[in-house]
């Protein structure tokens, strides 16, 4: 099993950055992946990005490319995702979770056994 559990949402400015973080405890060792996925009432959950955690390589949903990234402290077991140029329609709640399943797919969501509560980010105009 793996816990991981979202911080750093709240309220920021159209223009503005904010970093969420996503810690991850238990069997961290044997891990493939973390990802972030958000959500909005409107919308499916959509793919923001990922980081294969045996390498560190990144992946990147279309919509946010070149707007957020995505980067690890290893040792703390512990994945950040950087928005930077928020923009109102990026508002929605932001799910960290993680995967024990090796070469899965990692900008599905159904590859993922573990997810945080989210963590809501809201862009005013």
């Amino acid at each position: 099993q793996v816990q991981v559990v979202e911080s750093g949402g709240g309220l920021v400015q159209a223009g503005n950055s904010l970093r969420l973080a996503c810690a991850a405890s238990g069997a961290t060792s044997t891990m493939y992946g973390m990802g972030w996925f958000r959500q909005t009432p409107a919308n499916n959950r959509e793919f923001i990005a990922a980081m294969r955690w045996t390498d560190g390589n990144p992946y990147y949903g279309d919509s946010v490319q070149g707007r957020f990234s995505i980067s690890r402290d290893a040792a703390k077991n512990t994945v950040y995702l950087h928005l930077y140029s928020l923009k109102p329609e990026d508002t929605a709640v932001y799910y960290c979770a993680a995967t024990r399943k090796w070469f899965s797919s990692l900008v599905r969501s159904p590859s993922y056994a573990y997810w945080g509560q989210g963590t809501q980010v809201t862009v005013s105009s």
